[in-house]
């Protein structure tokens, strides 16, 4: 397998990951609700915005958190890039609290709207990643 890891349920998602690495997960289905309940712990955010960022209803999310059910592919991918993202914030801005306040805020750089309503797509989630970076190494965003 090379440098790629393996990850289940029982390894974090690490805050840094590359498309291949979200690719394998995917395919060998290693994502499962065990994910979707960490994704819940680990921000300050309601089930409502969660399932929002998903694209499913909130029944559907709360469904997918209480039961082993397969999760579709797409679902599972943005449950890992969330998480990463969540992980990489809380790095860059030294708590969840503090991260979510930021995704909560209107920035003239993203025309006055606020990181967390770019969630709900992939390339959005990469577009605040690449974001964090800026600020680690600078940016005034």
């Amino acid at each position: 397998m090379g440098k790629y890891k393996l990850y289940n349920e029982n390894t974090s998602i690490p805050s840094q990951l590359s498309d291949v690495e979200v690719l394998y997960m995917v395919k060998n289905n290693e994502i499962n609700s065990n994910h979707l309940v960490a994704l819940k712990n680990e921000t300050t955010f309601s089930d409502d915005e969660i399932s929002k960022w998903l694209n499913i209803n909130v029944k559907t999310f709360r469904a997918y958190k209480k039961t082993s059910a397969l999760i579709k592919p797409d679902i599972q991918e943005h449950t890992i890039k969330l998480l990463s993202l969540i992980r990489h914030g809380t790095e860059v801005f030294g708590s969840v609290n503090a991260f979510s306040q930021w995704l909560n805020t209107n920035h003239l750089f993203l025309d006055f709207k606020k990181p967390a309503d770019f969630l709900n797509t992939i390339s959005g989630i990469k577009f605040i990643d690449n974001r964090l970076y800026g600020i680690e190494y600078g940016d005034n965003i």
